[in-house]
């Protein structure tokens, strides 16, 4: 499959009827219909609240970019979780039925109602009271080592409240143990970028994207995973910008894409994506490097922002023109002519956007390739400017916010890494002795429990069973706590899982219910408002409050110094903890929102780093022969939020759910046809699945996520951010029919 400058057929039939494609007209209907016994409340939702989908942020219908009614369908497939009804709790008198039941039809069943306990031995579980659960918790976390506690917090969703009182109950403890689920995306981002920027967080606005020259997507896909973006780039395109995709797969929702708000793009599409590099699976850092060196030879640099705002160059370009082109080639699974295409293409601009995404950052080597790209676009002079910036785009609405809230192993909040001044400071201000070592990171608890090394787990939402690779082992560790706690809204699979001792289930409202409403941050830096929309359901309480009132049964004698005891209580101290968040403590009503650090950090080249300077630095080539009959896998979403399905069928690729993407050339030498069935052996696993055909660069191949996580290893991570890898080495073998 060669990259080439693309001229994407255009679909004569109106609304793209004759290619496979989303069929939004049809869906929102479907959305309706699921929401009609709650639709008054599903409206105020969308009226009012912020979305809960990816970390794009809208308010209502609205957002800070672009004019016009913003609504998409990760948002309105996600409206059911807040409106379904509870179920009735003794359905989980006995689990064993309930076990044979996929993570679909457990969500199809309800909210949880009220508190729930499972002790060891017992069928089921029964509903016990908020007493009872609390005491309960409480006991365990009282009885355990402060170092045998971990907590885990989702993105699904959450509040920075939540996130900010988790943090806090977890250094009353006395552990650093708390992680969530910006460990398992773009963990490697934030330290590549504080490292060489000084700031972890997305340097420009999404205003930015519409009028700058060139926007380079690596290893992202947002018609899939931030579908309001596409109308972002819809609005750019119309200015002139060109899009590129630096991607193993040619995705086809960003080679057109019908926007349903666009009269003109929703009768015929939009093609997005002006140039495709076709990158093999984990070459986007070599790929960068041969295009900064391409650059380099040129003198297709800025020159006087590296002068002025930069350190480390001259090793960067040494270490660059002393690698060979073959090994350059032979990493990128691209000739050099296409690295010196793509140089060119930003030589020409004068501005320029970077946005990356997971197919970068869940690498065991993502915190190198995240600093490749910072070396291209510092050397281009491409940050600190208008139209300018390096964006680690969220996929979810809580990643952002919850390390900066501090419920992270490595930082406090503010993101404040974890030292024994800093933990000195933090004493100070919360009045009880906080850790000063970094904690567990997620995969690190799994690891640690199944050594028998922890006691309790407190998972606030999240399904490590779907979102950590070798389920079968992840079960295992999971089996051997002591104490599970499960604070969610919906029921997964891990509930299910015998306990040692005991598992809790705490039902939990959801961010439109909790009480004094709730703010989320966005990859843009905005912290929105959401405000509460009443709606009890069963007994379930606000997420920071369950967790407050655990803090007030665990040390009742620092329940006053504690604190947090209402919304605008948590978001006067999370102001007052959290320089940068100050402004959060006056959001009061629908719409209202501040951007910390206002349209662009880094402005005129001056970092928060303490010379002022960014930091260039040479990034190891990695080198992975590619090992003959084998072939490089990733994991991809489909039609899904995280690890919620919510199609058999992605109406994007048209694949279903066991689908092998292959590209044809591969495939007609595995004398193999679209439908056949196939195996993947890794080291760690197999995987049955079916060919499915589609533009993929040669070499490479895709399997959906979680379906394919029974493939990679467990101890696979990147060294620097703890992220686990989502990729590995397979063959292919034909499978039965």
């Amino acid at each position: 499959m060669e990259s080439a400058s693309l001229r994407t057929k255009k679909s004569w039939l109106p609304f793209g009827l004759d290619r496979t494609k989303p069929r939004h007209y049809r869906e929102m209907l479907r959305v309706a219909w699921e929401n009609r016994d709650q639709a008054r409340y599903a409206w105020r939702i969308l009226k009012e609240g912020v979305c809960d989908g990816c970390a794009l942020g809208v308010s209502g219908f609205r957002d800070w970019t672009i004019d016009g009614v913003h609504l998409c369908m990760t948002r309105l497939f996600l409206l059911r979780l807040n409106t379904m009804p509870a179920f009735d709790p003794s359905l989980l008198a006995d689990v064993r039925e309930l076990r044979q039941r996929s993570n679909e039809e457990l969500r199809a069943l309800g909210r949880i109602p009220v508190p729930l306990l499972r002790r060891a031995g017992e069928p089921g579980f029964r509903p016990v009271s908020w007493d009872e659960a609390l005491e309960l918790a409480a006991g365990a976390l009282r009885k355990a080592r402060p170092d045998r506690i971990a907590f885990y917090l989702t993105s699904r969703g959450l509040t920075n409240e939540t996130y900010y009182v988790a943090q806090k109950l977890a250094r009353l403890l006395g552990t650093n143990n708390i992680d969530n689920a910006a460990r398992l995306c773009h963990a490697p981002s934030t330290a590549a970028m504080k490292r060489a920027l000084g700031v972890a967080a997305s340097t420009c606005s999404y205003r930015d994207w519409i009028g700058t020259d060139v926007i380079l997507f690596f290893g992202s896909n947002p018609a899939n995973d931030q579908p309001v973006a596409t109308k972002y780039l819809l609005e750019a395109k119309r200015k002139g910008t060109r899009v590129v995709l630096v991607n193993p797969y040619l995705e086809p929702g960003m080679e057109r894409y019908w926007i349903p708000s666009d009269f003109r793009s929703a009768l015929f599409g939009t093609a997005l994506v002006d140039e495709w590099f076709a990158v093999r699976t984990g070459g986007d850092l070599a790929f960068c490097s041969g295009v900064l060196r391409a650059l380099l030879e040129r003198g297709r640099y800025d020159e006087e922002f590296v002068r002025e705002h930069t350190t480390g160059f001259e090793d960067v370009e040494a270490y660059l023109r002393g690698l060979d082109w073959s090994d350059l080639e032979s990493e990128a699974g691209l000739p050099r002519s296409e690295m010196e295409r793509c140089a060119r293409i930003l030589a020409e601009a004068r501005s320029g956007v970077f946005v990356w995404s997971m197919g970068v950052t869940q690498h065991s080597f993502a915190a190198d390739t995240v600093q490749a790209i910072l070396n291209l676009a510092l050397c281009l002079g491409f940050v600190g400017r208008e139209f300018c910036g390096v964006v680690p785009i969220r996929g979810h609405s809580g990643v952002q916010g919850g390390a900066e809230m501090g419920a992270y192993a490595t930082v406090f909040p503010g993101g404040v890494p974890i030292s024994p001044e800093n933990a000195r400071a933090f004493t100070e201000l919360y009045g009880f002795p906080v850790p000063e070592r970094p904690g567990l990171t997620a995969p690190e608890m799994v690891e640690a429990a199944v050594r028998g090394e922890l006691d309790v787990l407190y998972c606030v939402g999240g399904n490590f069973l779907r979102t950590l690779a070798d389920p079968a082992f992840v079960a295992r560790a999971l089996s051997r706590l002591p104490v599970r706690i499960h604070q969610d809204l919906l029921l997964t699979e891990q509930v299910f899982l015998d306990p040692e001792e005991a598992v809790l289930l705490l039902p939990a409202k959801t961010r439109y219910e909790q009480d004094d409403g709730g703010t989320e941050t966005t990859t843009e830096r905005r912290v929105l408002f959401s405000p509460e929309i009443p709606r009890q359901l069963g007994e379930a309480r606000a997420e920071w409050k369950i967790l407050r009132d655990l803090a007030a049964r665990v040390a009742p004698e620092l329940e006053a110094r504690f604190g947090c005891r209402t919304g605008w209580e948590i978001r006067r101290e999370i102001a007052r903890v959290a320089p940068q968040y100050d402004g959060i403590q006056h959001l009061a009503k629908a719409g209202d929102s501040f951007q910390w650090g206002g349209r662009l950090l880094c402005r005129g080249g001056r970092f928060p780093t303490p010379d002022g300077r960014a930091r260039l630095r040479p990034v190891p080539l990695r080198r992975e022969p590619a090992q003959s009959g084998t072939f490089r896998l990733s994991t991809r979403r489909g039609r899904q939020f995280n690890s919620m399905v919510y199609a058999p069928v992605d109406p994007l690729t048209g694949a279903s759910r066991d689908a092998v993407f292959l590209s044809p050339d591969d495939a007609a030498e595995l004398r193999l046809r679209s439908g056949d069935p196939v195996v993947l052996v890794s080291e760690h696993g197999r995987f049955r699945g079916r060919v499915h055909l589609a533009p993929l660069g040669r070499g490479n191949v895709q399997v959906h996520f979680p379906e394919g996580n029974v493939l990679l290893s467990p101890q696979a991570r990147d060294p620097v951010s703890g992220v686990p890898d989502y990729n590995a080495v397979v063959r292919i073998e034909r499978g039965n029919a």
